[in-house]
């Protein structure tokens, strides 16, 4: 157990988006998308308190309606260039109470559900860890990529002994896919990031709930996902 150590839940949702406008109010199956984040926190046993960091009015009153607490995120951190580090260190700043742990719910991850979260943290108390980061295979072997040069010679693209295998046959890698990142508050605080030198794990989730949305193909495909009525 956790026992008396609080969690805060931290969803950062600009109102801004460059690839897909307007995307984290953009509505999924029915809801908005920031909505399926709000409820896969709400919905797990560890969270204590869920915060919704945006700059944008909209975003904020549909994170009331769901019954979390907000917080306007200040213009400079607002920015393509704004780092999600500080966003969550300024939600910090602007809370009463001390937590023990953070974790990180972006909300392009929709079809991460509360039991993806409360396996994360069984993880994280199994290990006795600091840090849980949520990965997923890649999708293709990392051994068929390469760089190009201008000429676009493929020339020792790949190596012989890739090539005289099958892909069932080369070990498998894995991706963060941008869904759940838990941390200890202390250690996060002083070095400033969720990607600690030590007692950090890793939690393996499946491609189908790993889709992060960042332009309008992924949006298809999620919604896709969500449509009981279609069989894959």
């Amino acid at each position: 157990m956790i026992e008396d150590k609080k969690v805060l839940a931290v969803i950062p949702a600009r109102g801004g988006s460059k690839r897909l406008p307007r995307k984290n109010v953009l509505p999924l199956a029915g809801k908005p998308l920031i909505a399926w984040t709000i409820e896969a926190g709400k919905g797990s046993k560890y969270i204590d308190k869920i915060v919704v960091s945006s700059d944008d009015d909209e975003i904020l009153e549909i994170a009331r309606n769901y019954k979390v607490d907000t917080i306007k995120r200040p213009s400079y951190l607002a920015t393509d260039e704004a780092k999600t580090v500080d966003v969550v260190k300024h939600v910090l700043e602007n809370q009463r109470e001390n937590f023990k742990y953070i974790i990180l719910l972006q909300p392009t991850s929709p079809l991460r559900k509360a039991e993806h979260i409360d396996e994360a943290f069984e993880i994280l108390i199994k290990k006795n860890a600091d840090a849980v980061i949520s990965v997923c295979p890649v999708d293709h072997p990392v051994q068929w990529c390469n760089t190009l040069p201008d000429n676009l010679s493929m020339i020792n693209f790949i190596s012989e002994e890739v090539l005289n295998k099958r892909s069932q046959e080369l070990p498998v890698y894995y991706r963060i896919n941008g869904a759940i990142y838990i941390v200890k508050t202390e250690r996060f605080i002083t070095e400033h990031t969720f990607f600690l030198k030590d007692k950090i794990f890793a939690y393996i989730m499946d491609r189908k709930s790993s889709i992060d949305i960042d332009d309008k193909i992924d949006f298809k495909i999620a919604s896709v996902l969500v449509d009981k009525s279609i069989e894959l």
